[in-house]
């Protein structure tokens, strides 16, 4: 039988990016796991630090597909899963092919080893996207070879590093992207224009991020909160990028509790902040060209409003196009004239 690597790897790239900007400090990682007869037993993401990584939340929907044991399913710790597969999985894994995008881990951080745990089911052939040059965690690769496990390394390679580039800005200095929501004919003005379930996904990524920077026109306008009120988690510091420093100290992002506001004509602050993110329009894009990292654009389908971007052809590479939700969201790297 004639099996299609790159698209079972491509499965893993997909549902990994599905949780990219959520996954701080931790880089955004996917799996698939594919049957003796090339049928797909699990596509699978890691979703949120300290919670299971990809290969594990992969092996537990594959391992329930494969058993009906639902005692696995009410298991969430990535301690008590490796448990119940290594004591349970008699040999079910013996003829399963493990795809993930990042090498798996070797080491017992906040959960334990993936490679160990590889190891443990037997599996004999896994792929990896993107070597893990983390020295904590790497070396995950040899772990998989001792215990006679083929691996093949670098499967899509290019799309694999570029889902790992934000957590290699981390590990180096820092990570910037500039987040937007438009509608079909480019307005990004006159009230909401994502749908609820964007909007809960920018409050999950605020929750994660360290500093969010915004224009002082938009402050003055709009009068945000810019909290994470959807998701109950906590508000990160704002940078206002102004000239003038004088706000109404109502406007209500002043007022969250457990934040830091800064007023500032500069980003000589960013230095200190590791996971940014900027929310903005026209003007905030252009000044922040030489500082973005990546883009992500939220693109709702209606018409309204009347102001757009202006002053720019940029070009843009789409790293990924989402479509499964209420919006069209796509994360992008700027073609020319990128940091």
């Amino acid at each position: 039988m004639l099996i299609d690597k790159n698209f079972f790897m491509g499965l893993a790239l997909k549902e990994a990016w599905k949780y990219q900007g959520l996954t701080y400090p931790n880089p955004a990682v996917g799996c698939t796991i594919v049957g003796e007869n090339g049928e797909i037993l699990a596509v699978e993401a890691h979703h949120k630090a300290g919670e299971p990584h990809a290969e594990v939340n992969a092996l537990k929907s594959a391992y329930y597909k494969l058993t009906h044991d639902d005692y696995i399913l009410a298991l969430t710790s990535s301690e008590d899963i490796h448990t119940h597969l290594q004591s349970n999985h008699q040999n079910l894994f013996a003829t399963t092919t493990l795809y993930t995008t990042l090498e798996p881990c070797s080491h017992y951080g906040k959960t334990p080893s993936c490679a160990r745990l590889i190891s443990d089911l037997g599996i004999k052939e896994v792929y990896v996207g993107s070597n893990d040059l983390n020295p904590e965690a790497k070396n995950g690769n040899l772990i998989l070879n001792m215990n006679n496990c083929i691996v093949y390394t670098e499967l899509l390679k290019d799309e694999c590093d570029a889902l790992l580039e934000p957590f290699k800005k981390w590990q180096a200095k820092n990570f910037i992207f500039f987040k937007w929501a438009q509608r079909l004919n480019g307005s990004v003005d006159d009230g909401v224009i994502s749908s609820a379930q964007s909007r809960e996904n920018v409050h999950k990524m605020r929750n994660v991020c360290d500093l969010l920077i915004i224009g002082g026109n938009s402050v003055r306008l709009d009068r945000p909160t810019l909290d994470c009120r959807l998701v109950n988690g906590k508000a990160p510091d704002i940078l206002i990028y102004s000239r003038e420093i004088d706000f109404d100290q109502t406007i209500p992002l002043f007022n969250v509790k457990g934040r830091k506001v800064f007023i500032e004509n500069n980003f000589n602050r960013l230095s200190k902040y590791k996971n940014i993110m900027i929310e903005g329009t026209s003007n905030l894009y252009h000044l922040t060209h030489d500082i973005v990292d990546y883009y992500l654009s939220y693109i709702a389908p209606k018409f309204g409003g009347v102001e757009g971007f202006k002053g720019t052809d940029d070009k843009f590479q789409v790293l990924n196009l989402e479509k499964e939700t209420q919006d069209i969201i796509m994360w992008m790297k700027r073609i020319e004239g990128n940091k």
